[in-house]
């Protein structure tokens, strides 16, 4: 089997609200081969750079369109094509974009080799871990604090039981940031877990402050309240309070995430199946996160093609924590251009078991929402 082709194809809504929501457009990923499988998978990046990092012509040996390298190779060495791919752009893109963009070829490779051998990719990744796992029901904060407690209420009630408030108006004022929790934690009850994505808003001293305040209302996790490279922050704050400390959405390579768990001695590792290099490299940074003793947890807040990849991985390692499940109400793309839809059941996603993903495009609705 060959690659014959690969599109990077740009869908979007018709109207994008300027808020933190990564599920209002995305970047989907098909590699095509010589025995009439496609593979499927997702970049969760500025989606018209990452389209072009894969599209794009040669330049010199260093800095290449990633389908350039692909074409005629075997879609089965996936690691192989991995290392190929990343020295072969390693002077634009070893982190950040150029790897986002390996994210969702690698996805989409693993899916070829699991519709060839007719296998789920958690069996051949050789996990096992769940039948299902449980997630959170992840969302941005309301408006205001009383708005962000009738949103828990109302989570509670569809039967999760954990949830994740995240980003503005988190920030702008501590009584309000801690009004906002307190919102939270009383519309979602005492028995559920309540994590808070602070959304990179303060610094070392003032994110003590919050998390110490935090601490009342016995929240789950405190996610990304500082800025991705401040290490010595992170490592000031996770020593400073008992309240778990959650992140890396922001990176891009093992390498920054060993600074992480290494140096800002975070508490859980936070790992994006179409940013940080796809089902080759997450595998090794559970590992990682394994030896230190932490778990992980995925973050997607895309489409369900990144939710199913990464039930596939959370199924595949044994240091795995929860899954994020969006019900941002705004993201709405991902229920037109997938023909399955995940559904949380009892604060519950059941693990897939069809061959490869377990996810096909809807191309009628691809079209449709085609963009760029």
């Amino acid at each position: 089997m060959k690659i014959t082709g690969v599109e990077a194809i740009y869908v979007r809504l018709p109207e994008v609200a300027e808020q933190c929501d990564s599920g209002q457009d995305a970047l989907i990923v098909k590699v095509h081969t010589d025995a009439g499988i496609t593979g499927l998978g997702e970049v969760d990046s500025a989606p018209l750079a990452a389209k072009q990092v894969i599209e794009g012509p040669y330049s010199h040996t260093t800095a290449t369109g990633l389908k350039h390298l692909l074409i005629g190779e075997d879609p089965f060495q996936t690691e192989y094509l991995w290392h190929k791919m990343y020295q072969g752009n390693i002077y634009a893109g070893r982190r950040g974009i150029g790897i986002h963009a390996i994210s969702g070829i690698d996805l989409a490779l693993w899916d070829i080799k699991g519709k060839a051998l007719g296998l789920p990719v958690w069996r051949l990744l050789g996990g096992g871990f769940h039948r299902r796992i449980r997630c959170y029901a992840s969302s941005l904060f309301g408006r205001t604090p009383a708005e962000t407690g009738a949103i828990a209420r109302q989570l509670r009630d569809r039967g999760f039981n954990a949830v994740k408030f995240g980003w503005a108006p988190m920030g702008q004022d501590a009584r309000q940031d801690i009004d906002l929790v307190r919102q939270a934690r009383q519309g979602f009850g005492k028995d559920g877990d309540v994590m808070i994505d602070a959304g990179l808003v303060w610094d070392a001293k003032t994110a003590i402050q919050r998390a110490r305040a935090f601490s009342e209302f016995d929240i789950f996790w405190l996610e990304e309240p500082l800025q991705p490279d401040d290490y010595e922050g992170y490592r000031k704050l996770s020593e400073a309070t008992e309240v778990r400390i959650a992140a890396g959405e922001e990176e891009s390579s093992r390498h920054t995430y060993l600074e992480l768990m290494e140096r800002g001695k975070i508490d859980v590792v936070q790992v994006d199946l179409t940013r940080c290099g796809g089902f080759t490299e997450a595998m090794k940074i559970a590992s990682l996160a394994a030896d230190r003793g932490l778990p992980v947890a995925n973050h997607g807040f895309t489409t369900y093609i990144n939710v199913m990849a990464a039930l596939h991985w959370l199924n595949s390692v044994p240091n795995s924590l929860i899954a994020e499940f969006v019900v941002q109400e705004s993201t709405k793309l991902r229920e037109f251009i997938t023909r399955q839809k995940v559904r949380a059941v009892e604060g519950y996603l059941p693990i897939p078991d069809e061959p490869g993903l377990g996810i096909d495009l809807d191309d009628d609705q691809l079209q449709r929402f085609r963009a760029g």
